[in-house]
């Protein structure tokens, strides 16, 4: 009788056993089909109501896909800054942005991009012309919440070489900050996605404002929105 009922105790203690392994294999596949589906470039979609497909031609909006997923969408609205616009359009075609992070991240101001090494010194090859007004340029975009802006050198007193230091950095203005306005190249707004650069402007940074973790770009594509 004891040894019927151990027997019984080391079936169910097995069984056991066996549904938590299973519990567990299931719950690792899903995890692993989640961070697949992710990985995977998002070509459809549809974000705050906008239903889009990604291109190959130019336009003048723009897919900010974030490695976990998120989607920022961006309009390039400003005729004032043609040049802006074209060398940004250039890097995006040469998926110039793809796997960076946004390597300065400061909450209630904004979020910034596009250095390939991470540490807010570099860009891309080729500086371009600053088109603000203290440059000379008219552009009348101002920096509240969502406008995107080109990032550059300062200095005191301000030269050519800092007023057209322009490469390949950007940031989304989180919370108003109109004193940029007039020193800064103004050139777009996310126009859907605003929740993503709230999200990434709380993570938490080191004292250099770079996230602890990286905040990576999966990549950044142009995109059609798509009529009903």
């Amino acid at each position: 009788m004891k040894k019927t009922i151990l027997l019984i105790i080391v079936m169910l203690l097995t069984l056991s056993l066996v549904g938590c392994d299973n519990k567990k294999e299931k719950e690792k596949e899903k995890k692993e089909e989640v961070e697949k589906v992710v990985k995977e470039e998002i070509n459809e979609g549809e974000i705050e109501g906008y239903k889009f497909k990604v291109v190959d031609k130019e336009t003048d909006r723009v897919k900010i896909q974030m490695e976990n997923g998120d989607i920022i969408l961006i309009v390039l609205s400003n005729s004032k800054t043609p040049i802006t616009i074209k060398n940004f359009k250039k890097l995006v075609s040469e998926k110039y942005y793809d796997g960076l992070i946004f390597h300065r991240v400061i909450k209630d101001f904004m979020i910034q991009t596009g250095d390939p090494t991470g540490t807010g010194s570099g860009g891309s090859e080729e500086n371009i012309k600053g088109e603000f007004q203290l440059n000379g340029v008219v552009n009348n975009m101002s920096h509240t919440r969502g406008v995107v802006s080109m990032a550059r050198r300062g200095g005191n007193p301000e030269t050519s070489a800092t007023l057209n230091s322009a490469s390949s950095q950007f940031f989304i203005v989180q919370k108003e900050s109109t004193y940029l306005d007039g020193n800064y190249a103004a050139f777009g707004k996310v126009f859907a996605g605003m929740d993503v650069v709230d999200k990434i402007a709380e993570t938490k940074t080191d004292e250099n404002d770079k996230p602890i973790k990286d905040q990576k770009i999966k990549s950044i594509r142009f995109i059609e929105i798509i009529e009903d």
